[in-house]
């Protein structure tokens, strides 16, 4: 299967994400950029969801409609992931939200699992994997998995920033998930030589840890 990555080229995310890597952005700001953002990406990555024929009556007449025939399930990668979630809200307001929460091991680069709240059979058809950055492809290639265990068959992936080490992981993973970025950096820190180095996996340029930039904790 040939694997499916799209950049965004729009306008808006391209600027958004200018504003967003700034170092001087703060905590809200950078909050609501990355829910801007989600919401931008969510009209890209849903232009091929199925719809089913509606009839509305609109006291003026009858108007032949259509409205989505699969339900949407957003998974967000703990804890930065979760900033994604109310922008794409905003924009499916009836998707189902799940949480899994992985850490990276900073010294194996290995994603970690320490959460899972997925219920025992799966309630949706469409599974959205949210994640900022797509660095190493550790923790989305493992929460793809567990997805795919509990028995999700449509899966995409959504993300801000993406690696091309990362990318060519999740592909070469699975290569039946379509991967939604807003942009494509050029490359991973290496392995740290000296102790004012960054540290080994990060985006370049990136933009830091998402996380800690959305809860002020870096």
């Amino acid at each position: 299967m040939q694997p499916r990555v799209f950049e965004s080229q729009h306008p808006l995310v391209k600027h958004k994400i200018d504003l967003l890597r700034r170092q001087d952005t703060e905590p809200k700001k950078f909050r609501e950029l990355v829910r801007e953002l989600a919401m931008l990406l969510t009209y890209e990555a849903t232009q091929d969801l199925s719809l089913s024929p509606s009839v509305v009556n609109t006291g003026l007449g009858i108007a032949n409609g259509q409205t989505l025939a699969e339900k949407i399930g957003l998974v967000p990668i703990l804890r930065a992931g979760l900033g994604m979630v109310e922008g794409i809200w905003e924009m499916i307001p009836g998707a189902e939200v799940w949480h899994i929460g992985l850490y990276r091991d900073e010294k194996t680069l290995r994603p970690v699992s320490y959460y899972n709240k997925l219920p025992i059979d799966p309630t949706v058809q469409v599974v959205f994997v949210l994640d900022p950055m797509l660095a190493t492809g550790g923790s989305a290639t493992a929460a793809v998995e567990i997805l795919k265990k509990w028995g999700a068959r449509r899966i995409k992936y959504l993300g801000l920033l993406a690696a091309p080490e990362g990318i060519q992981r999740m592909t070469a993973d699975h290569p039946d998930v379509d991967i939604h970025i807003a942009q494509i950096d050029s490359h991973l820190t290496p392995e740290s030589q000296q102790e004012n180095e960054p540290p080994h996996g990060f985006i370049v340029p990136g933009l830091g840890d998402a996380g800690d930039r959305q809860f002020g904790t870096g």
